[in-house]
């Protein structure tokens, strides 16, 4: 089965214009883990230095796990944020390392300003976000994706994991509409298809 699948994009590989590092034998090994697994890449990224990134579904913690190897595999500068709790201990200098920024969720007004004003320096880049907000399954999603996006004039991008096919994909990019609800009915929409390890977004 790992025969038939494709390699990921290494550095080299990516978008100018995405941010990202050199490779190197660490992600060269992240990159045959993958191959490995019988995971890949679907679709392909945008050659675009800021955007939001949004995932999902995300119902699991190896989530997390098959996004860092994509993402180190390919050399992906791209930053992600989690609740402070997760980066308690040593576990938390290895995801600052990884790309990981720390946020408190119980002041949601804040944390978006403090994302807003990082894409106002004019650097490059990529901000990973998962709507959901949780592994469980909620009714409503998290809007502050769509409100760091306005605030920096920036696109979005979503990104999905699908366990069945076991992939990762890229969908297409695009300014997040003007009223909130609806651009978050069509997000919900665009990720209906897709299934994560215990669940969809429906």
């Amino acid at each position: 089965m790992s025969a038939r699948v494709p390699p990921l994009p290494a550095p080299g590989d990516l978008p100018p214009h995405m941010p990202h590092a050199r490779d190197n034998a660490f992600r060269r090994l992240c990159r045959a883990v993958v191959r490995r697994a019988g995971w890949q890449l679907a679709g392909t990224f945008p050659d675009c230095p800021r955007l939001v990134v949004i995932v999902a579904p995300h119902s699991s913690w190896w989530d997390g796990i098959w996004g860092l190897l994509f993402k180190v595999g390919m050399g992906a500068n791209v930053t992600f944020i989690a609740k402070k709790e997760v980066f308690a201990g040593p576990l938390g200098w290895l995801l600052r390392r990884l790309g990981g920024l720390p946020v408190d969720r119980s002041a949601p007004g804040g944390v978006v300003k403090q994302l807003a004003a990082r894409f106002a320096r004019g650097e490059g880049l990529w901000l990973a976000i998962t709507p959901e907000g949780t592994r469980k399954h909620v009714q409503r999603w998290k809007s502050g994706y769509w409100h760091i996006a306005r605030g920096a004039g920036v696109p979005v991008l979503p990104v999905y994991i699908d366990y069945p096919s076991r992939s990762i994909g890229v969908g297409p990019l695009g300014q997040p509409a003007a009223d909130v609800e609806e651009d978050l009915q069509r997000m919900r929409d665009f990720y209906a298809p897709w299934q994560g390890k215990h669940r969809g977004v429906g």
